[in-house]
């Protein structure tokens, strides 16, 4: 056993060559927690080693993390990878505009190497970005062609991805029975890198026909997420037919669970579900206030996500912050209205963290492999780090660092499965160009599609003229005096 202390190169991360991370600040999300100056050895794909002055086996590369936070890669639990494609095209949209554009008007236009196109891009940017595992909520995938271009992106970047397969323009209790469907969910074998979920929503209905769909998941063993407790669109009756049919369990995801009652929290929560909160998604188009608030009151596990880039971008740290600011801005709220003054923040930096490594990771039910900085698990790692950014120095409370502090331009390194993606802050063998110019005649072929006029309608929706507001105060011209 030696030390080696020369500085790595790009080209020296090759398979199978151990590294280590030396005199980091690691958040490990696990048992001892935050450690001052340690070390992280990676051997092959795992965590082999977590402490002070590790000794490591010869020729191990040396990666020198002084000043840096080293954290698990970041793990997001719900995000609509193929709308990558029209970054930002609906950013004024309310969420019925969202419908309308996709579901009622323009939705079909999408072939599948557009939906290639947008993974393509969302994937590399998830692993840019820090987010070491990205669901993919993959709700156009109107036949197995569109879920083969989906999986071909996740094949061209080595970041871990879930495909979450569901197809809007179906009904989930229809297409789930389809042979076609059934025939490639049995010719695809989920994987650690390459998993794969049931993606549908239960939207009010008496009899319930989405059993059928619940049914199918439990037989093949997959894990379902859904859209839940969406303002106007997916209530109680949806936990309430769930509940009753016993499909509530620990594999199940809640999207949002921003508007339910008492009652079905208390079913989430008893039942072991997990709930996938997009604040900025949340704030801005209307599903409900983010639930965070809520579910810490019933003990409810929760992750994060970002939801669409049609709308915000796929900044993780902008995420954990507005989901840390939005949860004590409702507890402030809270308070006022009952003449109250909130004298400490319940929920604090560390728990958004959790949340956003952890929380991830139960969600996906993936706990033991992925989500902390423990020896014997998946390395996926993190290192925030930028000697030049004022923003980060001094370091003195790391998780409150990373998320009120850090951002995307101070990720150093980027670790997926013991593989090093990214390193002082720039990708490894992997260019930009290919999902760039996939993506750019992805819209050229959309916007055509579409039309001019309806491109440029649907990217500035109308508005109502504002109501005035009387108001009988003015200012005094002089002579009036």
């Amino acid at each position: 056993m030696s030390i080696n202390t020369a500085a790595p190169h790009p080209e020296d991360f090759v398979a199978g060559r151990p590294f280590v991370f030396r005199n980091a600040i690691v958040i490990t999300v696990d048992t001892p927690g935050v450690l001052e100056n340690a070390d992280v050895l990676v051997i092959g794909e795992t965590i082999e080693a977590v402490g002070s002055k590790l000794q490591v086996p010869e020729g191990t590369l040396e990666i020198d993390a002084s000043g840096g936070i080293l954290m698990p890669g970041m793990i997001d639990t719900h995000r609509h990878m193929w709308q990558t494609a029209l970054r930002g095209y609906g950013g004024d949209w309310a969420l019925s505009q969202y419908f309308v554009f996709y579901y009622l008007q323009h939705g079909e236009v999408f072939r599948p190497e557009d939906i290639y196109a947008g993974n393509l891009l969302s994937a590399l940017e998830s692993v840019d970005t820090g987010v070491t595992t990205t669901l993919d909520w993959s709700h156009a995938l109107r036949t197995p062609e569109y879920a083969d271009a989906a999986m071909k992106a996740f094949e061209e970047i080595p970041g871990r991805f879930v495909l979450g397969y569901g197809n809007y323009l179906g009904a989930p209790w229809e297409w789930t029975a389809a042979p076609e469907f059934r025939s490639w969910v049995a010719s695809h074998s989920p994987t650690d890198m390459h998993g794969l979920q049931i993606a549908f929503d239960v939207p009010d209905s008496e009899n319930f026909p989405e059993k059928a769909a619940f049914e199918f998941a439990r037989e093949n063993g997959l894990r379902v997420t859904t859209h839940t407790g969406v303002w106007g669109a997916t209530t109680d009756n949806a936990i309430d037919h769930m509940y009753s049919g016993g499909f509530m369990t620990d594999q199940i995801c809640y999207v949002h669970g921003t508007t339910l009652s008492r009652e079905s929290y208390q079913k989430i929560a008893a039942t072991g579900g997990t709930v996938s909160v997009a604040t900025e998604s949340e704030q801005s188009a209307g599903q409900g206030y983010p639930s965070t608030w809520q579910l810490r009151k019933y003990g409810i596990s929760a992750s994060l996500s970002m939801d669409t880039s049609v709308w915000w971008s796929a900044d993780y740290f902008s995420a954990m912050r507005a989901t840390l600011s939005a949860d004590r801005s409702r507890e402030h709220l809270e308070a006022h209205a009952k003449g109250e003054t909130v004298n400490a923040n319940r929920l604090r930096a560390e728990d958004v963290v959790w949340m956003a490594t952890m929380g991830g990771a139960k969600s996906l039910g993936m706990e033991d492999k992925i989500g902390s900085i423990t020896p014997g698990k998946k390395a996926d790692l993190l290192l925030v780090m930028n000697d030049q950014s004022p923003a980060m120095t001094p370091i003195l409370n790391p998780n409150v660092h990373v998320v009120y502090q850090a951002g995307t331009a101070d990720i150093h390194s980027v670790v997926v499965n013991g593989r090093v993606l990214k390193y002082e802050g720039k990708r490894i063998g992997l260019d930009l160009a290919p999902a760039r110019d996939a993506v750019a005649q992805s819209v050229e072929f959309v916007r055509s599609k579409l039309g001019e006029q309806a491109w440029v309608e649907g990217m500035h929706p109308a508005l109502a003229p504002n109501e005035p507001i009387d108001n009988p105060y003015h200012y005094q011209d002089d002579d009036t005096k």
